[in-house]
């Protein structure tokens, strides 16, 4: 009756192993650390020769390293102090990076786990801390989705003035009226043979035609279709932009999501330089097409390292080699649509697929027309700092404004150029209409806050139910702590962000927990009571006790469902520790506390008693009064 299959018990071990291999990483700590990463995707990823490196010059200032190793494409270096961390850090970007105005390495301080290797070869890794428990910087920004609504009309209006311009389509008059493009013919004939064109080019948009004896007008406006997906993909091009340009600050979690329509949540852990942080965000990079020179002149000034021949600039690309590029910028970033990376459909190799605007496009057919066989240098610019992202060979001319770079490249590598691209200039504008700081004491405060309150409310809980319940209380807490033990786990395998509102919902998780032991433990007192034997009275109280949890724990789970879809920020945290804490107390209140249970008492036959607290039977109790009378 009370007695667990040897699976049920296998699972029980298994789950307990599990749960505290992956929840132990969060007690080691943390420690000061600098990170060094490549400050040019795709290239210059942190090796051996980069370790030992870091490894000499930290050695020269009399700097012992607690810890030095790579991980991924970072190195990473653990010091015993936060003064040690600062004075390294300084070291280090001095000996890695000789040239500061062109830096190959980002050296940025962080916090690194102090659990052993053999957990991270695991893959056990700590919790992240969101930044009310770490410190660091908030914004709010506001996407101008007026903006981006009026670039698409920009680009429907230049590509009407390109189209009928080729078509040889005379038009009296273009122009804007408020968010409609109108054009005015004053030729029927005209206004007839810009039909075709004009649908074409408006695609999904509104159009209004009003035909008249003197020629007509048309009437463009953006459809609500049209608008969402503009807005879409403002806010998405915007979101890369921001991931691409955090990357140099070296945070190891910064937080950027949507939040509402047109807003944007950063949320950079562990960064106090407010001012640092506004630098990076608001930064500007763009896109330049030019022709690369290779005359004899060119060459010949390469070769010898001499200066650069007139109306040349000697730049360099992402692997570092020469090239002398014509200082005439051909096409900018603004005439860049899109970027996406794809395979070359004739050899099947990773390639990078832009589309220009209407007038990019233009411009993009007359140049390569004019200049088969010779090369184009994409040229990414950015803190004043130029870069060659790709210069290949133009074959043919290229109308439509459908542009491909290939090359030998690898998928990563596309994928960072297509990013680089993408990424070089916001799609709409953006501004900073919250900004919030917190400082690492702050967060260390809220930390130890946060851990007491959830301390000693275990120990509260664990006192009150090991005084009311005797060994059934103990074995509640047992599975309370089990319940504690699994939702740090789960939150380390998720690598979720805890923060103080999830600590809040972990609080609240305990105290949940315990209601099912509790509604468990009344049921068998009442079975008890009730005259069934002890062995009986367990059995029943579990399973009548289960149809109540689980009602209870599912209405509560769709709240916190609901509030996990719907919120956002500091909701959304407490959402999902309360969420996963609710899937815990019933594996650990329910399935765990009863293996326990049956543990002790299912291998006795006659039972007389269990230790349950004190049970009060009205007939017990109505004797006792007339007696007394």
């Amino acid at each position: 009756m009370n007695r667990y299959p040897l699976w049920k018990y296998l699972i029980m071990a298994a789950v307990l192993v599990v749960g505290f291999v992956y929840a132990l990483p969060n007690f080691y700590g943390e420690a000061p650390a600098v990170q060094i990463t490549s400050a040019h995707p795709g290239r210059d990823l942190p090796n051996a020769a980069l370790l030992g490196q870091g490894t000499q010059a930290l050695k020269v200032a009399g700097i012992e390293p607690v810890r030095g190793f790579i991980s991924d494409s970072t190195l990473n270096f653990s010091f015993a102090t936060t003064e040690i961390q600062l004075k390294a850090r300084d070291i280090l970007a001095h000996a890695l990076n000789p040239n500061r105005d062109n830096p190959n390495y980002i050296v940025a301080v962080n916090l690194l786990s102090l659990s052993p290797a053999w957990l991270t070869d695991l893959h056990a890794f700590p919790m992240y801390l969101g930044l009310d428990l770490r410190g660091g910087v908030h914004f709010l920004l506001q996407v101008d989705m007026q903006a981006a609504i009026q670039k698409k009309l920009d680009s429907i209006d230049g590509e009407l003035k390109s189209a009928l311009r080729d078509k040889d389509v005379r038009y009296s008059e273009l122009h804007r009226v408020g968010d409609t493009v109108q054009l005015d013919f004053r030729d029927p004939e005209m206004f007839r043979a810009a039909q075709p064109i004009v649908k074409a080019i408006a695609g999904d948009s509104i159009i209004t035609s009003e035909p008249s004896a003197a020629g007509g007008t048309f009437s463009i406006k953006l459809s609500p279709q049209t608008i969402q997906q503009t807005e879409t993909y403002a806010i998405k091009q915007n979101i890369t932009t921001l991931h691409n340009r955090i990357n140099e600050l070296g945070v190891a979690e910064p937080v950027i999501q949507q939040q509402g329509s047109d807003r944007v949540v950063v949320e950079l852990p562990g960064i106090q330089d407010t001012a640092r942080a506004k630098d990076i965000l608001g930064r500007t990079a763009s896109l330049e097409v030019r022709m690369v020179d290779d005359s004899p002149e060119a060459q010949a000034a390469l070769v010898s390292g001499g200066p650069a021949p007139a109306g040349d600039q000697k730049l360099y690309d992402r692997s570092g080699n020469a090239l002398m590029v014509k200082k005439d910028v051909l096409l900018t970033g603004q005439n860049l649509t899109d970027a996406q990376t794809g395979f070359d459909p004739q050899n099947n190799q990773p390639a990078v697929f832009l589309t220009l605007d209407s007038r990019g496009s233009r411009i993009f057919r007359d140049v390569t027309r004019a200049n088969i066989g010779k090369r184009t240098a994409m040229v990414l610019i950015d803190r004043h700092r130029a870069e060659v992202v790709t210069a290949p060979v133009i074959r043919s001319e290229i109308a439509g404004g459908r542009v491909q770079i290939s090359g030998s490249m690898t998928v990563p590598e596309a994928n960072d150029i297509a990013l680089l691209l993408r990424a070089g200039a916001l799609a709409a504008p953006m501004q900073i209409i919250e900004e919030r700081t917190v400082g690492p004491s702050l967060g260390q405060q809220n930390i130890a806050q946060g851990f007491h309150s959830v301390t000693w409310g275990f120990l509260a809980i664990v006192a009150f139910m090991c005084v009311y319940y005797m060994l059934f209380g103990a074995v509640s807490s047992i599975a309370l702590a089990v319940n504690l033990m699994l939702l740090i786990a789960l939150l380390s395998m998720l690598q979720a962000t805890l923060t103080l509102p999830g600590i809040a919902a972990m609080a609240l998780a305990l105290g949940m927990a315990i209601d099912s032991n509790v509604l468990i433990n009344e049921r068998i007192r009442e079975e008890l009571r009730n005259g069934a034997n002890p062995q009986a009275a367990i059995a029943t109280g579990y399973e009548r006790a289960w149809a109540t949890i689980l009602d209870s724990n599912v209405t509560t789970l769709i709240a916190g469902l609901a509030l996990l879809i719907f919120g956002s920020g500091a909701v959304r945290g407490f959402a999902v520790v309360h969420v996963l804490g609710i899937l815990t107390s019933m594996f650990s209140a329910v399935f765990f506390s009863r293996g326990l249970v049956n543990l002790w008492y299912g291998r006795k036959r006659r039972l007389q008693s269990v230790s349950i607290g004190q049970i009060w039977k009205p007939e017990a109790v109505a004797v006792k009064s007339s007696a007394k009378r």
